[in-house]
């Protein structure tokens, strides 16, 4: 893989109707753009209101999907500073040049905004109640006398077992999001190709690889064209986009960072404990000789340093500090990550990520796992989920039946499913129908099962609790 074809500016629609004058007046990048069209769009805007960890949280203090895309953009560029600046002073490529170095910056300050913005409502657990609703109704479900398991293809079907977040935002962005026409926010090719961070299909996937580019479904048969399309103009070729390397990582330090911080503000993980288990790290990276840092010690230097200061909660001082300084940690760990392995990764043949072998992979390590146990295995999430997953079942149950009676000469939709098709956005009807068209039977209803979880994962949460409730008249 080149830079040069890595950081493609081509657009799916091209633009048609710019005039010299214009574009001599706009001086911004075609990333830049890319970042405006982001920015303004009501996609983007949704995020405020989508779960990160807490659903629903009243507290102005908890993140949501919007602070947490900011925290990764902002990590994400950062990363990219320090990665384009190294390959400059270590010469590690000759065709690299400061201005790719910036268009770098500006790529991954855009994708960290969009990573995640085809999460459904309710975080992560969204992404396993959709997939587990199809796994029961896919086989009990009926079109003119078959299943839907035994009419669709099976590669339709792998789309909705293995239902993913990481497909739907590169379906949002290319498609959902009606911004001129069906392209969607018709971003450019090496921005979409960084946000690819599975670059194979749900038959290619396989969780227990060691190859973390094939773990997840990465985009949907519906969506074939426009991935191929990416691959091949910006050479990657089934290949990981080294960009999309970098994102990972700023995901990885946003989110097992502030899911400590988030965690000790509503009182699930204390001070006590975080430094008791930083400890223990520190004990075996000590018999293991790859001590790179004191976490354990740091945290108790900011705890010090809080009471001379004389701060009224000397604990709550230690921790938040300590976040901060072990995000500057993790970033420089994981922009060595990326030089030291700069060659496997522009060859497509690195298969970790950029934490593997450094100081901070056990730190990385401990901060997940920590969250795990007190928190995402707390009776207190375990009672959020099942009310959400009972929200999302409801609304799948409705949606879905009324999808598959959609279009459908030989069907009598019942004048609640008619309603139900109704709610959904005219956009995404007008998108089904685009792409539906000289399509066959299969692939029409494939699009329609499509169209149902389009229109649920593009909603908030708020939206789908108030949905919920007056489809239930709970109001």
């Amino acid at each position: 893989m080149n830079w040069k074809q890595l950081l493609s500016t081509k657009r799916h629609r091209d633009a048609r109707y710019s005039s010299p004058q214009r574009e001599q007046a706009d001086l911004r990048s075609e990333f830049e753009k890319d970042y405006h069209r982001i920015i303004g769009s009501a996609s983007f805007r949704r995020l405020q209101d989508k779960t990160q960890v807490f659903p629903l949280d009243k507290s102005d203090f908890i993140r949501t999907r919007l602070t947490h895309s900011l925290e990764v953009s902002s990590f994400a560029k950062s990363l990219g500073q320090n990665i384009g600046e190294q390959i400059l002073a270590d010469r590690l490529d000759p065709e690299f040049t400061p201005g790719m170095k910036e268009d770098i910056c500006h790529i991954l300050q855009c994708a960290g905004l969009i990573h995640d913005i085809g999460n459904p409502p309710f975080g992560h657990f969204g992404e396993i109640a959709i997939r587990e609703w199809f796994m029961r109704n896919l086989p009990a479900l009926t079109y003119h006398g078959e299943t839907l398991e035994e009419f669709l293809d099976s590669r339709m079907c792998q789309d909705f077992y293995h239902f993913e977040g990481n497909a739907q935002a590169l379906r949002l962005v290319s498609k959902l999001h009606f911004l001129v026409d069906e392209h969607g926010m018709n971003l450019t090719y090496a921005l979409l190709g960084s946000i690819l961070k599975y670059p194979v299909s749900a038959e290619e996937m396989d969780p227990d690889s060691e190859d973390i580019s094939r773990k997840k479904m990465g985009y949907y048969l519906a969506d074939r064209e426009i991935f191929e399309e990416i691959q091949r103009e910006t050479g990657t070729k089934g290949r990981r986009h080294p960009l999309s390397f970098i994102l990972e990582a700023a995901d990885d330090i946003a989110y097992k960072t502030a899911d400590i911080e988030d965690a000790y503000v509503k009182g699930f993980v204390s001070y006590n404990r975080l430094l008791r288990e930083l400890r223990e790290m520190e004990a075996e990276m000590d018999d293991t000789g790859k001590e790179a840092l004191h976490p354990a010690r740091r945290l108790e230097t900011y705890y010090r340093r809080g009471e001379e200061k004389g701060v009224p909660d000397p604990e709550e001082y230690a921790v938040k500090n300590w976040i901060v300084r072990m995000q500057s940690f993790l970033i420089g760990c994981a922009s060595g990550g990326f030089i030291s392995h700069y060659g496997a990764i522009m060859e497509g043949t690195y298969k970790k990520d950029l934490f593997a072998g450094t100081g901070a992979e056990k730190l990385m390590e401990l901060l997940g796992d920590l969250a795990d146990r007190a928190v995402f295995t707390s009776e207190a999430i375990f009672r959020m989920e099942v009310t959400e997953a009972a929200i999302l079942d409801y609304l799948m149950d409705r949606f879905v039946s009324a999808a598959i009676k959609y279009d459908d000469p030989a069907a009598e939709p019942d004048s609640i499913e008619t309603r139900m098709i109704h709610f959904i956005s005219d956009n995404y009807k007008s998108t089904y129908h685009h792409e539906a068209r000289g399509k066959g039977e299969k692939e029409r209803l494939y699009l329609r099962l499509l169209l149902a979880t389009d229109y649920i994962c593009g909603m908030t949460d708020s939206y789908a609790k108030r949905l919920y409730q007056e489809l239930k008249a709970m109001i």
